[in-house]
This record gives C-alpha cells, structure tokens and sequence, in this order.
C-alpha cells in the first residue's frame, strides 16, 4: 500500500502534511541520508586539502563533481543507498558504499579508501544531524517565528490605546490595556528568542571513542584535533565539541530543545488568554463563508485555531522534554540509545509548525469587540477603589484602605454614582474629590 495523506499512520504525514511539508527536506530519511552523503564528501575534500601524502596528486578541480554527489542528490540516490542497506544492515556504511561507486564511475577508484577513512558512523550522525537541524531551524522555523511575532507586534500596536478590565484570580482587578497585555507575549518571546541564539550547533568528530585513534596511528604527525576542529567549525559551520566519546553528549542540543520548548510554553499561554477573551466576548472572529463551526448548532463559531494550536504544542513539548532528558545520557563510551530517539527528532518540529501556522491563523481572524470592552469596564466601578485609596494615603487621610474595602466589600453593586457619593463623604478638599472624580475604569490603566 503506498502511503499517502488518508493512510499515514501519523497526522503530520497525514492530515498536516500540507503544513510540514517543507520539513521533509531537513527531517526525512531521504534527507539525513543527504546530510550523511554531504559530510562523508567535505570530509574527503578536507583530506585533500591537508592534504594527506596519498592524496597530494588529486586533482582539486574534482571538488565540484564531488560536491555535485550531494548538491544534485536525488530520490532514486536514497533509495539506491538504501538497497545497499539491505546488505550491509548498517546505514552509514551503505553511504560509504554508495560514493565508492560514485568515485568509481568518476574514474577516482584510486582515492576511494579514503572515503570515511578513520571515522566511526557517529563521526556522520553527529554532524550530520546538528547540520539539519541548523538549517531547519534557519530556513523554516526561523521565519515562521517571525511572522507570528511580528502578527503579535502589529495587534500590540494596533489596540494599545484600548482598554480593558484585568482579571487577577479570574476576579475583576486594575484595568490595562489589550495592547500592553499582547505585548507581554512580545518582550517574553524576544527574551527567549535572544536566549536560542546564544545556543551553538555542536557535532562530534573524533573516530570511534573521540580520541582519533585511528587517525594518529596512520599519521602521527597530523595535528588531528585542530584538524577536527577545522572541518567542524570552519567547513560545517557547527561547534566542535571536544572531548568526547564515540558520540555528541548533546548537552547543546537538549539545552535548544528545552529552549525550544519554553517558546511553545509561551504560545500555550498566548493560545490560552486570546481563546478566553473570545469566550468573554471580546473578540469575534471572521466568518468565511461555507464552514461550520459545529455539526448541531449552526450558530458556532468555536476557537478552534488556539485549540489546535494549543495541542500540537503540547505533544511538541512532550517530545522535546523526552529528547533533552534522554539525549545527554548515555551508557559509558556509547549505546544505541541516542540514535532511537533521534529518528524522531523532526517530529515536535513539525508539530510546532503546525501549532504557530494555527495561532498565525487564528490571530488573523480575530475582531475586536469594542462595545464589550466598554461594557466590562463600566460594570465595574469598583476597580477604581484602589486608584481613590492610593490617592487617599498619599493625603494622609486615616484607614484609606479600610474606608475603601468597607465601601466595596459587598454583595451591592458598584457603580459610577455610588463612587461619588462615597467621594462626597471623605473629609478633603474640593480640589482632591474632584481629582478622585476625573478617575474611571477607562483612564485608570497605568503607564
């Protein structure tokens, strides 16, 4: 049966393959068997360029056509590496094979035991894999971040001047402004944004237990450490982690994916207070014509983007705690425990995507609901009972506090003209009742 979206078993190859599409460049197999063949050929030229006394008559014109193994490989290449795999039961020695052939039919037969010469499978994956993520990270990930974050910039901007009731506890509390509340999401996303950057995209390289063992005894006058750090940092563009074992430690990695997975916190909160609001009637959102917001009650129009949103993100985090709990353990020089999980790592990405395209989505259907404001304010006069305390102590006036809790710590309600009265009884000048009279719910939203 060949897979499609209605036959996936999951709804990220299924139902949002649309939405996650572009993550199967940096996450498939297809795609790790690339950035495997990608390493093996840069790590060869990087030999040449030693250059190593076996490779001092290749040709360096060559590179290009090396380069073209990677740069032009295709689907029918994964699939052929994979067939390869069939024999040898060992992914990273089917790449091996697989260039071999490519050497071959460039008439390079001479070099080819050179390709993978000293290195351990780790050598790749651990390159390999940082070096998708990085990219994914930069080409997908990046500019979605954006686009929501600037979404949230411009609705900071747009409502700064609205105000609104806070709610502390749920319970009516000094009033804001909407504007100044999305951009306590702003400042909190920029702060964590500003934190991932700081985090390197490390990779191991070293041979099979991190100490160039191999390397050193065929060429002991090599500087093979500087070396690795070269082709890491230099041909790569990733941070050499040294020392290590045969494997990355990941503790860079899990740091990202915790970081990662604080950002996702965020939304979570975001999706969380805009779907409130909806529920408060401060919002409504755009109707387009032909959907349905439930299959009974036609009059529905549910918040089903913050929803969806909310969800994927909560599986995403799951998946980022596991992989950033599990990575950096590992049993003495190396298990096979690190390569499990990692298959999955494109997976919290991906529902990642799917969650921001969802909040991006939702936030652009949302109307504000200007009357409903209004009214919220003006049903709850009590607020201000801080402002008239603040100002009292300020005066010196005995118990502003208790004289302001007795007025509004009853079943009865507070209105504008009850606020009035109370200010007509309090023992100051003309010129303090009305400075307290000039405060409302609708002026009284601080700095």
């Amino acid at each position: 049966m060949s897979v499609n979206q209605l036959n996936a078993i999951s709804p990220i190859d299924g139902r949002y393959r649309n939405k996650t599409e572009a993550l199967g460049a940096y996450y498939s197999e297809e795609a790790l068997i690339k950035y495997r063949v990608l390493v093996e050929i840069e790590y060869f030229i990087a030999l040449c360029e030693i250059p190593l006394p076996q490779l001092a008559d290749f040709d360096n014109s060559k590179f290009s056509d090396l380069q073209k193994i990677y740069t032009d490989f295709s689907s029918e290449d994964a699939t052929a590496i994979k067939e390869i795999e069939k024999t040898t039961n060992h992914d990273v020695k089917a790449v091996e094979y697989f260039i071999k052939e490519k050497f071959d039919a460039l008439g390079l037969e001479k070099y080819k035991e050179f390709i993978h010469f000293g290195l351990t499978s780790q050598d790749i994956n651990n390159t390999a894999i940082p070096l998708s993520i990085k990219e994914a990270m930069n080409d997908v990930y990046v500019p979605l971040y954006f686009e929501v974050f600037k979404k949230l910039q411009e609705l900071a901007a747009e409502w700064a001047g609205i105000p609104m009731l806070a709610r502390t506890h749920g319970q009516p509390a000094s009033p804001t402004r909407l504007g100044k509340e999305i951009d306590v999401f702003v400042e909190r996303l920029k702060e964590q944004f500003n934190l991932l950057n700081d985090i390197p995209s490390a990779a191991k390289f070293g041979g099979a237990t991190g100490n160039y063992n191999a390397h050193k005894v065929a060429y002991p006058d090599t500087d093979w450490k500087s070396f690795g750090k070269s082709f890491v940092q230099e041909k790569l563009g990733l941070h050499h982690s040294f020392p290590t074992t045969q494997i990355e430690h990941y503790d860079h990695m899990a740091a990202l994916f915790d970081c990662l997975k604080r950002i996702n916190t965020i939304y979570i909160d975001l999706n969380r207070d805009i779907w409130t609001y909806i529920s408060m009637d401060y919002f409504k959102q755009k109707i387009k014509k032909g959907e349905v917001g439930s299959s009974a009650m036609p009059h529905k129009v549910n918040p089903i983007d913050f929803e969806n949103s909310e969800g994927n993100l909560g599986i995403a985090n799951a998946i980022f705690e596991h992989l950033s709990a599990k990575l950096p353990v590992s049993r003495l020089q190396r298990d096979l425990t690190d390569s499990t999980v990692l298959r999955n790592v494109g997976v919290p990405f991906a529902h990642t995507q799917v969650a921001l395209q969802s909040t991006l989505k939702g936030l652009n259907k949302l109307v504000l609901n200007a009357d409903k404001f209004e009214q919220d304010l003006e049903d709850n006069w009590a607020v201000v009972a801080e402002a008239i305390q603040t100002i009292l102590r300020r005066e010196g006036y005995p118990n502003p506090y208790e004289a302001l809790k007795g007025l509004t710590r009853t079943n009865e309600k507070i209105t504008q003209k009850s606020i009035a009265d109370f200010i007509d009884t309090l023992e100051v000048s003309d010129g303090i009742k009305g400075e307290l009279k000039q405060i409302t719910p609708a002026n009284y939203t601080g700095v």
